[in-house]
């Protein structure tokens, strides 16, 4: 597995405007788990329960393989990550692999990792000044377009209305 730094590896010296260094990005990574209390992205009530896994459901993951997996996710969700190597994680092929996680956390791989960057994204937009480009390659997105694409998409807002919403509900 791979050290939450990775994150950070293309804003270590700032992005040019007094943007952020390491330890920033660490503390908004480290805090970027969803607490209980969190929402589904993009709502405003409970838990989310393509998060929560279900468990013991009839031909989904072991707990045990559950909790591996949503803890690579969450470790490795910024960079590319092949469905074999998710797969590897809980020694399953990756036609099982699929079926059982889709079944275990109600949305297959790809969606689960998309929310988890999407989250990652909206809480870096709401808590720094850093460029949107910088957020979306920090996100695992591969340009700004393909994610301000997926935003809208899935959260239905670009990502400069996210930002602008946010600003202005901290002022009132």
């Amino acid at each position: 597995m791979q050290p939450q730094l990775d994150q950070s590896r293309i804003v270590f010296g700032g992005n040019g405007e007094g943007g952020l260094g390491l330890n920033s990005i660490c503390e908004i990574s480290r805090d970027r788990k969803m607490r209980p209390d969190d929402g589904p992205p993009g709502s405003a009530s409970g838990p989310s329960p393509a998060r929560q896994p279900a468990l013991n459901v009839k031909g989904g993951l072991s707990a045990h393989s559950a909790r591996k997996v949503q803890e690579f996710l969450d470790q490795n969700f910024t960079r590319k990550i092949a469905l074999a190597e998710m797969a590897a994680v809980c020694g399953l092929s990756s036609y099982h692999f699929v079926r059982a996680f889709s079944r275990t956390f109600g949305v297959p791989p790809h969606q689960y990792v998309l929310d988890l960057r999407l989250d990652f994204a909206e809480k870096l937009l709401a808590e720094t000044h850093m460029t949107i480009a910088d957020i979306a390659h920090l996100s695992g997105f591969s340009s700004q377009s393909h994610f301000t694409t997926v935003m809208k998409k899935y959260r239905r807002l670009t990502p400069l209305q996210l930002r602008f919403g946010k600003l202005n509900s901290k002022i009132r």
